[in-house]
């Protein structure tokens, strides 16, 4: 079992409708989802305004690299184009963190199972980080701690979240500039 955070972000076309697809497309392992967050581009590029979103997945089937493959598809159903680095796109889905549970011992329990499934569940003493310094997927990512657009969103829905190697999200949150970051709603509004 592998539980992951996603960042995903749209500033091309119809950003709302790009990531409901991409939401929609992770239901099945979805735990839990940010609302929408517009943010100035991040990087050297001029462009649009994002929105973004952070969204909380679990599979027992999935491991590190198979977060990278789906965040992959999704980019692609989208359009995505790579052209330019941090350039805008209708698409990104950045896998910022997986905890993985390790060989023979049991996962926590799940949405429905009786008890609350919380951030300590998933980081808890039966999971563990991964570490990955693989040029395609690096993790935890390797710029989340300076990103409010990623940090702000997963504050809303894992306020006690860790980032691995960097601390506590919230403790990030205030070493950064976030006046910007504003939350517009959610999907369903």
């Amino acid at each position: 079992m592998t539980t992951a955070v996603l960042s995903l972000g749209s500033n091309l076309g119809e950003p709302r409708e790009y990531l409901a697809a991409a939401v929609t497309a992770l239901r099945p392992v979805l735990t839990s989802v940010s609302g929408l967050y517009r943010t100035s581009p991040w990087g050297p590029v001029p462009q649009d305004d994002f929105l973004n979103l952070t969204a909380i997945v679990t599979d027992d089937a999935t491991d590190a690299g198979g977060w990278w493959r789906r965040a992959q598809t999704l980019e692609q159903a989208a359009g995505r184009r790579r052209e330019i680095r941090w350039g805008p796109r209708t698409l990104d889905v950045d896998v910022i963190a997986v905890w993985q549970r390790p060989t023979g011992s049991v996962r926590p329990a799940r949405p429905g199972e009786g008890r609350t499934f919380e951030y300590d569940d998933v980081r808890g003493p039966d999971t563990e980080p991964v570490i990955s310094d693989d040029p395609n997927l690096t993790l935890p990512h390797p710029r989340a701690f300076e990103r409010g657009f990623v940090l702000v969103p997963w504050a809303e829905i894992q306020p006690a979240a860790v980032l691995p190697n960097h601390g506590p999200i919230v403790d990030l949150i205030a070493a950064l500039n976030v006046s910007g970051i504003e939350r517009v709603g959610s999907l369903g509004a």
